[in-house]
């Protein structure tokens, strides 16, 4: 059995701060909270013991710290960065307080995003493009654990790519989803934005 584990980076602004839409432009370290998050999910891992093959993350800073904190609690190494787990580019709402692009948005077109991946007016997804790296990198068989720490804005093109029934696609920090896939290419969403 092939299991992977999409997992979220952890924080990235304190609880005290006004959240943003941060993306590939904005390349910001975890904050205190973020490292408890990731810390959380490496106790969680290797409390598991899994046979894992292997461990990537998005070439973003708060992703790589979490899969550092990852590996190290895990005694694995970390592989290079996949750049197809990169964050979206949120365009014109780059950096902005949540309150201003939903201002500028309205919350259809927020929902639209969380629940099917249909990008906002002026964001840049390349929606086809992600799919068939999920695609790619699901065609590989193996046996063991794969662990990929991503974004909420790449994670959810990985549930498209498999075309399992839809959840809500919002991946919250310092939460992962788990996919298995049997030796006959068959997916099965185990779990989704769940949180250790």
């Amino acid at each position: 059995m092939r299991r992977i584990f999409i997992i979220r980076h952890g924080n990235t602004f304190a609880s005290s701060a006004e959240a943003c839409r941060i993306g590939a432009g904005t390349d910001i370290p975890l904050v205190e909270s973020g490292c408890v998050q990731a810390d959380r999910l490496g106790q969680y891992f290797a409390a598991r013991a899994l046979p894992v093959r292997c461990l990537h993350s998005s070439p973003l800073l708060r992703a790589q710290e979490t899969a550092n904190r990852i590996a190290a609690a895990m005694g694995v190494p970390v592989g290079g960065p996949l750049p197809w787990l990169n964050e979206i580019d949120h365009g014109p709402d780059e950096g902005r307080p949540e309150t201003e692009v939903l201002a500028r948005l309205g919350p259809e077109a927020l929902t639209a995003w969380d629940e099917q991946a249909i990008a906002p007016d002026g964001w840049k997804v390349d929606a086809e493009a992600r799919i068939v790296a999920w695609k790619s990198w699901f065609a590989q068989w193996d046996e063991g654990a794969e662990l990929l720490v991503t974004s909420n804005g790449a994670a959810r093109f990985a549930l498209l790519a498999l075309g399992l029934p839809l959840v809500s696609l919002k991946l919250r920090t310092g939460a992962f989803g788990e996919l298995a896939i049997d030796s006959k290419g068959r997916p099965d969403l185990v779990r989704w934005d769940e949180r250790p």
